[in-house]
């Protein structure tokens, strides 16, 4: 049985990527996983050491599309991914998909993992896995990797009969790496969720169960300015799904606003809300328009 369900990936828009699609690396990662249960299965993957390499090689033709994480349930924005789309005016969110997050205690096969003396991960995944391992495991050394993938592989390498590993991270690593799940969704909070975005050229039609990323920015002497945003919508009856703010990178004090909603950017109700906006923002840019996940 597969380790997650996907609340879901839209098949026909995935057959339309033909060519190599980037994904944030290492092998083995919730990134790969992701891009497996979006993509149709004969879909080449490429990893990349990081967000930007992955924009890089977009922009560059190298590959297709990429999907990239965007935001945890628990942690929060990955603002990389939302800086470098703003840097990139040429490229959109043309698909989205919600990967639940199962974090399990991965040790080497016969090991005794209550023997462990070091457990290994990412510091996300050891952040959201600190009770349990504080209870089960209160003499273990917690160390920091640069991935999951990376934390797996340590207690492979590492482990001896007198001092076992164990690591952090998902039934997907674990297949891929041959390690053995010790103890399974070791996690604080039941929920963790990633949202993962697909970036690319495409465009897409709508098809009535759409979600619009919009940015936009405001003079800096415009009081009111946020609210008249968002009146915008309300009048319309748009439903907002999420908003927060960026700083520009230009200047203390200005910002840029990412606003998601319902609808898609040829609806007639959207588009009458983008061209108000539109007269009294500096910046107001679809980052797209795509089939809700």
């Amino acid at each position: 049985m597969r380790d997650m369900m996907t609340e879901r990936q839209p098949k026909g828009l995935a057959g339309a990527v033909k060519g190599p699609v980037g994904y944030l690396g290492p092998e083995g990662t919730f990134s790969e996983e992701a891009a497996r249960a979006f993509f149709l299965p004969d879909t080449t993957l490429r990893p990349f050491s990081s967000i930007s390499a992955v924009y890089e090689a977009l922009s560059l033709w190298e590959i297709e599309a990429a999907i990239l994480p965007l935001e945890n349930s628990i942690e929060g924005t990955i603002n990389q991914t939302l800086d470098e789309l703003v840097e990139n005016p040429g490229l959109f969110i043309f698909g989205e998909l919600i990967l639940p997050v199962h974090n399990h205690l991965l040790v080497p096969p016969g090991v005794d993992w209550t023997r462990v003396v070091e457990v290994y991960s990412h510091p996300q995944p050891l952040a959201q896995c600190r009770r349990f391992l504080e209870a089960k495991l209160p003499n273990a050394r917690l160390i920091a990797t640069a991935s999951t993938v990376e934390g797996a592989k340590k207690a492979l390498e590492l482990t001896v009969p007198e001092a076992p590993r164990a690591a952090v991270g998902s039934a997907f690593a674990a297949r891929r790496l041959g390690l053995q799940i010790a103890q399974s969704d070791i996690q604080s909070r039941p929920n963790n969720k990633t949202r993962f975005v697909v970036v690319g050229r495409q465009l897409t039609e709508p098809t009535g169960n759409d979600k619009t990323s919009l940015v936009c920015s405001l003079p800096q002497d415009r009081p009111g300015g946020l609210y008249a945003i968002l009146k915008e919508f309300a009048e319309r009856e748009i439903n907002l799904t999420r908003i927060e703010s960026r700083p520009t990178k230009h200047e203390l004090g200005q910002y840029l606003f990412f606003i998601d909603f319902v609808g898609h950017q040829r609806d007639r109700t959207v588009a009458e809300a983008l061209n108000a906006i539109g007269q009294f923002t500096t910046l107001t840019r679809v980052l797209g328009s795509y089939l809700r996940g």
